[in-house]
């Protein structure tokens, strides 16, 4: 693993470029994209055919430009993901020229904010830098390479499968899951190698924006943020660090240490043992100013524009410490808690005379946040607490949105966030074996009360604590803490995905010899020391799951974090009820199964007629023995299903089931459960997996599900020893006082027995109430169910499974018309539906259905709306292939 030594390059937060002049002077930085004018070779390896300067974009990747240039097929669709295997293989070689004339400014640097991954930088063929790691920014100084006309600027990417292979030799060969690439020995994002949902596109190129920054005197290298509040006033404290135009931040050679990335380069020693130190990563930006006087000032605008704070302070040794109070702050607070307020923040760097030099700006909002555990009477507690006062966590882990990243829009971040939000979440967990996530996506989780939990960049792996990758992990972290560091929205660290779990419980300890570094370190030392230096007001956990004091037992449910998938894995037994096993403290990671899509199902296979079975449909379940698993979860609740079309329905159903069955069970017990971070919200391409929304940005049953379970009132029933009780979650800021209404009645509407209970439900609490004995049902439950209403809110609970029910087919009637926007569907009940679903997609790839999963009850009526530009008749939303539900698979 190659990385340039401190003086070559310097981590600099990522930032857009653009070819503009910063706001002031004429001294302040000049920042200019270099996106045009790319193309991209292959210049060794195992390429299948000749690829010589392919049109490339920039941001992107080389797969992404092979595909526009028509050169290889759609690897998200049929089995073409296994026809790019060699992508991972080769070298490439990306080229651009561009004109270039002086500006009078001292410094010019090549700017990228990501490279993926193993990099040899040359301009004007000469070397600027040999690098490797997608997790980190870079800055090059270039001044002395530039050439006043054209200029011609190439990155050589070595084969990141080779380079991890190399990187092996030198650091060790450490435990990895899953296909046995070798993710963990490169800092790249892991699930690039496959995971159990995603596929194997190994690629490299210039995956973030790239351009050149020209400077004069000094800059802003960093500005790290403490955003704290003290009773009704909030602090902004600010450190920055100057880097000053006299002291180049690149040796003349550019010059780099560390293993192989170049594609001829041989491993060369590992550099000495650095820790975590303000040296390590900004040496290069400390040296003194002389006799140059620069101000730095510090502007607070409060969310009205107005401005509450404006603090300045002269830089010393390249640094200055600045502070700002702002009295009566406004508290930002997570959705469904308050208000989320947001104040801009500005630091300006300027030189004795006052001209503008460089410039940040941020928005932030004041709240104190993190996780607390604490020893109580079951174990240790993980409980979110937003201002002191504790959050009902309800959310979903989020995966890149794309196998391809760079490719991802505001559009698709913001897609993405309103799953989120229109789902009733107010939480994601930006999970550790993919990338740190955009800035826009944190910002859309500042603006929407959408609170992160931000893993590190580590996940089911051994990873090597030798260097050179213990200063890049470090070198990463320190620029990603502080970058983050603005944004309210964070409010948990996260060192590790299941690295701890691996270690004494997947047979780890036994393979490693004595004293062998796993990773630990940088969980239980390094993280935590740097977080201390650069963002103490956040809580961190070493990874997840944890269960501290029990490190040892890191799946222990009275005690911290845990990830239950026996529900799911069991080989013998993964029935969903299973979720019941165990109540724990927060459950960070936990999910069932279902396909994708109909419509996203028929874009990416070809294949006619569709098969749950066939080659190409399996390539598109990447779980081991998945298709298994998902029939032998449905067996103990739905019928056996004949065909793909029931099939596919069965397994959306049986999906959006289980997690009613967990979450529900988890919920029922808050606050000992602290909450909940379903695996997983989104796709990153079309396949079978745990996602609520698929890979084409469709909505699943179990998206509609969560829906349900996150909002502010849940109503379920849940099994306990001495019988079942009637479980209300109330996450509401206002307590809930009434009656609770309970009646058992037939499938056919006969009503056989009523109770009224009085509820009291304090504000932020779930309490339960023992169903009366007179209303459980007798032996004949198969055609009973349980009916509870309370503050508007109604849960109908079925005495018996779907397979064993007196469920008919054709108990309703339905009709549809043509309305502005779509079709609206009216349907009548005429016994009772279970699970009425609208499946819209089969009709109009577009369509939306606004609801799914209703069940009615004889008598009742429910209006379905589809959002649909479609031509389509609106009795096509009535075929029974479209109109389903559970009593569809039972007849």
């Amino acid at each position: 693993m190659t990385s340039s030594t401190s003086s070559t390059s310097s981590p600099d937060p990522a930032r857009p470029l653009r070819t503009t002049r910063s706001a002031g002077s004429p001294a302040s930085i000049i920042r200019r994209d270099l996106h045009e004018s790319w193309s991209v070779s292959v210049t060794d390896g195992p390429a299948p055919f000749v690829i010589q300067d392919v049109p490339a974009t920039v941001p992107g990747t080389f797969l992404t430009d092979l595909l526009a240039a028509e050169l290889i097929p759609d690897p998200y669709l049929d089995r073409h993901e296994h026809e790019l295997a060699w992508s991972g293989e080769v070298d490439l070689s990306y080229t651009s020229t561009f004109d270039w004339s002086p500006s009078g400014a001292d410094r010019v640097d090549l700017v990228a904010a990501e490279l993926d991954t193993a990099a040899t930088v040359l301009l004007n063929g000469q070397h600027v830098a040999t690098v490797q790691n997608q997790h980190r920014s870079w800055r090059f100084d270039v001044t002395a390479l530039l050439r006043e006309g054209e200029n011609v600027l190439e990155i050589r990417f070595a084969s990141p499968l080779r380079t991890a292979r190399e990187n092996t030799e030198v650091l060790g060969d450490l435990p990895v899951v899953g296909n046995d690439l070798p993710y963990n020995a490169i800092r790249k994002m892991a699930c690039n190698f496959g995971w159990d949902w995603g596929p194997v596109l190994v690629t490299s190129g210039i995956s973030g924006p790239i351009g050149l920054e020209e400077w004069s005197a000094a800059r802003l290298a960093e500005a790290r943020p403490q955003i704290t509040v003290e009773g009704s006033t909030g602090r902004v404290s600010v450190q920055t660090l100057l880097e000053t135009a006299e002291r180049s931040a690149a040796p003349a050679d550019g010059s780099s240490a560390g293993l192989a990335a170049g594609p001829s380069a041989d491993p060369m020693e590992a550099t000495e043992h650095t820790e975590p130190t303000e040296h390590t990563e900004r040496t290069g930006h400390t040296d003194d100013t002389g006799d140059t006087e620069y101000t730095v000032r510090l502007l607070v605008n409060a969310p009205d524009g107005s401005i509450v704070a404006d603090a300045s302070a002269r830089a010393t040794d390249s640094s200055a410490q600045l502070e700002a109070a702002v009295a009566d702050a406004q508290l930002w607070w997570p959705r469904g808690y308050g208000e989320q307020p947001l104040y801009d923040v500005r630091v300006e760097l300027r030189d004795a005379e006052g001209a503008l030099l460089d410039s940040q700006e941020h928005r932030v909002g004041f709240r104190t946040a993190g996780a607390v555990e604490e020893p109580d009477e079951i174990g240790t507690s993980f409980t979110v607490v937003v201002n002191g006062a504790p959050i009902l966590a309800k959310g979903a882990n989020w995966i890149p949105d794309d196998c391809f990243p760079s490719r991802l829009t505001g559009e698709d971040y913001r897609a993405a966030v309103a799953d989120a939000v229109d789902a009733g979440m107010n939480i994601l967990r930006i999970w550790g074996g993919g990338l740190y996530a955009s800035e826009e996506l944190y910002a859309l989780c500042d603006e929407l009360g959408i609170m992160v939990w931000q893993d590190f960049a580590m996940a089911c792996a051994a990873y090597s604590e030798l260097e050179p990758l213990r200063s890049e992990v470090i070198a990463e972290a320190r620029e990603h803490i502080v970058r983050l560091a603005w944004h309210p929205a964070l409010v948990h660290w996260n060192g590790s995905n299941e690295n701890v779990e691996g270690y004494y419980h997947w047979g780890w300890k036994d393979m490693l010899p004595e004293g062998q570094g796993w990773g630990n370190a940088y969980y239980t030392e390094i993280f935590p020391a740097l977080l201390a230096e650069l963002d103490p007001s956040r809580s961190f956990t070493p990874s997840s799951p944890y269960s501290r004091p029990m490190v040892d037992q890191p799946r222990h449910p009275d005690h911290g974090t845990v990830h239950n998938w026996v529900a799911w894995a069991s080989e013998d037994d993964n029935d969903y009820t299973r979720y019941r096993d165990t109540i724990p403290r927060f459950s960070a990671e936990f999910g069932y199964q279902g396909p994708a899509n109909w419509a996203t199902i028929a874009r990416a296979l070809t294949e006619r007629p569709l098969e749950a079975d066939s080659e190409a449909m399996l390539s598109h379940q990447k779980a081991v023995g998945g298709q298994d698993k998902l029939r032998r979860g449905m067996a103990p609740h739905l019928p056996e299903v004949d065909g793909f079309e029931a099939f596919h329905f069965a397994t959306q159903l049986n999906q959006a089931r289980a997690l009613i069955c967990g979450i529900g069970h988890y919920l029922s017990y808050w606050p000992r459960c602290g909450g909940t971070i379903v695996w997983q919200l989104n796709d990153c391409w079309p396949v079978t997996s745990w996602a609520a929304v698929d890979g084409d940005r469709r909505r699943k049953l179990l998206w509609y599900a969560l829906r349900d379970l996150y909002a502010p009132l849940l109503i379920t029933v849940q099994p306990r020893a001495a019988g079942p009780v009637v479980s209300v979650v109330n996450d509401r800021p206002d307590p809930l006082v009434g009656d609770v209404r309970l009646r058992r009645q037939t499938l056919a509407g006969q009503v056989l027995a009523e109770a009224l209970l009085e509820l009291d439900a304090p504000a932020r609490s779930a309490v339960t109430l023992p169903v009366p004995p007179e209303l459980l049902a007798p032996q004949d439950a198969r055609d009973q169910v349980l009916v509870v209403e309370a503050a508007g809110s109604r849960c109908v609970h079925f005495f018996a499974e779907d397979r064993d029910s007196a469920l008919v087919a054709g108990a309703y009637e339905a009709s549809a018309r043509a309305v502005e926007g779509g079709v609206e569907i009216s349907v009548r009940a005429t016994g009772t539906v279970r699970d009425l679903c609208v499946l819209a997609d089969k009709v109009d790839p577009d369509a939306v259905a606004e609801t799914q999963l209703h069940t009615l009850l004889p008598g009742e009526e429910v209006s379905i709306r589809v959002r649909t530009t479609s031509s389509e008749p609106p009795e096509a939303y009535l075929a029974s292939t479209v109109l389903m539900s559970a009593n569809d698979l039972v007849t």
